[in-house]
């Protein structure tokens, strides 16, 4: 008998664990890698309902500025083959050496996005449902700064305005030099939910203008902190039945 209690006690930690871990990392964000795109990448992103053959129409978000999605594998080539590039190893097939300055893949690879906070200034949002009133979520993105090929001057301020719903929090600003990259930067914000939909928001900010800058974007995921009011139910629900399974067991061996 002692085995039988010992194996359901450490069923229910198994499964205690096991669920709460599921519940704190489902991702409520939708595309916030920026994979999934239409009409080709390194282009600004389609702001209405028109078609324009010289746009990225990008998946679950809204764009309303001078906003982009790069290919990361292209984000500073000078081909001729892009709408956009910013200066990084590849400019001029990397015989500009003032343009060594590291910029390469985000953390999560693939495409990024870069928004102009200088020329045409304007926020990418989603609407984010799912939550629950009254509980915490963890914003997580990695970003950086980066300047338009063809430009030169020194951006000294550099940042995200984030906000959900009527929340709003700002990364660390940046300081980017001409020609220059900032590395990518990792941001962690937590926010409370007052609505089970809110709007997400990411708007770049910065100074000086006249040197065209570009904040960039990757890897947003906005996750519970605690696991919902229904997870607490299926893990009640489980160890009720655990705890049946062993007082039928009892019951047989007297």
């Amino acid at each position: 008998m002692r085995n039988i209690t010992v194996m359901l006690a450490l069923a229910a930690a198994t499964l205690i664990n096991t669920t709460a871990a599921q519940a704190a990392t489902t991702n409520l964000v939708k595309n916030g890698d920026f994979e999934l795109t239409s009409n080709g990448t390194s282009k600004q992103i389609n702001e209405g309902s028109y078609a324009r053959a010289d746009r990225t129409y990008l998946t679950d978000w809204t764009s309303k500025g001078y906003n982009f999605v790069l290919n990361g594998s292209t984000i500073d080539s000078t081909k001729g083959d892009t709408a956009l590039s910013l200066w990084g190893p590849n400019s001029y097939g990397g015989r500009d050496k003032t343009s060594q300055n590291g910029l390469g893949a985000s953390p999560t690879g693939g495409n990024v996005l870069a928004a102009d906070w200088d020329y045409f200034p304007g926020p990418v949002t989603q609407l984010v449902s799912g939550l629950v009133a009254g509980q915490s979520y963890t914003l997580s993105f990695s970003y950086g700064a980066a300047q338009q090929i063809g430009y030169a001057g020194a951006n000294l301020v550099n940042y995200w305005d984030v906000a959900l719903g009527t929340q709003k929090q700002q990364t660390a600003s940046l300081s980017n030099a001409s020609h220059g990259f900032t590395g990518w930067q990792q941001a962690n914000m937590t926010f409370t939910a007052t609505s089970s939909s809110e709007l997400l928001s990411f708007m770049a900010k910065g100074s000086p203008t006249g040197a065209p800058p570009f904040m960039l974007l990757d890897g947003v995921s906005l996750i519970s902190a605690v696991p919902e009011p229904s997870t607490w139910g299926m893990l009640l629900g489980g160890l009720g039945l655990l705890g049946f399974m062993a007082r039928r067991r009892k019951a047989a061996a007297v």
